[in-house]
């Protein structure tokens, strides 16, 4: 199995990995916007586990690796920065750190919801929409008095 700590950026990433038969470690940049993440992560072999902190704007990342039948653990921000020895943060520690909480399994997990579940949410926001829209067609009173 190949475990990944990665350190998640708006325009890279740098990843820490683990090959569970060899023990092998690789350190490594990856670029977003060439195309590098795509390539990198499809020539793995399953099953690849990453390991990475909650953080906005990855839902790209999160389908991505779903596409490609990876498995995304996405931990407690907070709590993975308390559970750091030392203080000084660069991004090859903090990918390394992430890589050995998710081998010494005390990584702290959270909860995601899957690409389905994502998709059937904002399906039911919008049928919410359109029942708030029509009430307020077919009631126009009721508005005023509020």
């Amino acid at each position: 199995m190949i475990i990944i700590g990665c350190d998640f950026h708006t325009s890279y990433q740098q990843i820490a990995m683990l090959n569970t038969e060899t023990g092998e470690v690789v350190e490594r940049r990856l670029e977003h916007e060439n195309g590098e993440v795509r390539r990198f992560y499809a020539q793995l072999p399953k099953p690849v586990r990453v390991g990475m902190e909650a953080t906005g704007f990855t839902q790209w990342f999160e389908q991505l690796l779903a596409e490609l039948g990876h498995e995304l653990w996405v931990g407690n921000a907070a709590e993975i920065r308390a559970s750091v020895v030392r203080k000084q943060k660069t991004d090859t520690r903090d990918a390394a750190h992430l890589l050995e909480l998710v081998v010494q399994e005390r990584f702290p997990r959270i909860w995601m919801p899957t690409v389905a579940e994502r998709d059937v949410r904002q399906l039911v926001l919008h049928r919410v929409k359109l029942v708030q829209m029509r009430t307020q067609v077919m009631n126009p009173a009721s508005k005023a008095t509020r």
